[in-house]
């Protein structure tokens, strides 16, 4: 996660909202990203999003069932359903996103037992950090 909110701070630096992932397999680093759709101009520039393209380009396909993924805030629904059908074997996020959440937020995308795949889940680690960086930044904002 220490990786995943130096991501993050990256992304406030460049004035995107301060969202980092690392997507890691084996213990091993495999992609690390930080929001971008301000600077890319593109809706799906999240961090989850970009950590998968670029673990992708790596392992060469498109199922991460052996990766997890350290992401500094709860995945949107966008995310955490890119990360459903990539088959994401773990999703660890520190700070909730009561608003747009997709685990325990608003829409809870994980609680349906009829899906075949469930990643383990797993809240709270660095969760202070994330927020102070989150509430920062828009602050300055407001």
């Amino acid at each position: 996660m220490s990786l995943a909110l130096l991501e993050a701070k990256k992304a406030y630096e460049e004035g995107e909202v301060p969202v980092g992932a690392i997507i890691v397999r084996h213990g091993e680093v495999l992609a690390s990203a930080h929001n971008k759709k301000e600077s890319k101009h593109d809706v799906s520039s999240h961090a989850e999003i970009e950590a998968l393209r670029e673990a992708g380009k790596i392992l060469g396909k498109t199922d991460f069932s052996d990766c997890e993924i350290y992401v500094t805030l709860e995945p949107c629904l966008m995310c955490a359903g890119a990360l459903k059908a990539a088959r994401i074997k773990a999703i660890h996020y520190a700070a909730k996103d009561k608003e747009e959440g997709a685990i325990e937020g608003k829409y809870r995308l994980f609680d349906d037992n009829r899906e075949p795949h469930h990643p383990l889940l797993y809240q709270g680690e660095r969760e202070k950090e994330a927020e102070a960086l989150l509430r920062a930044f828009f602050k300055e904002r407001r």
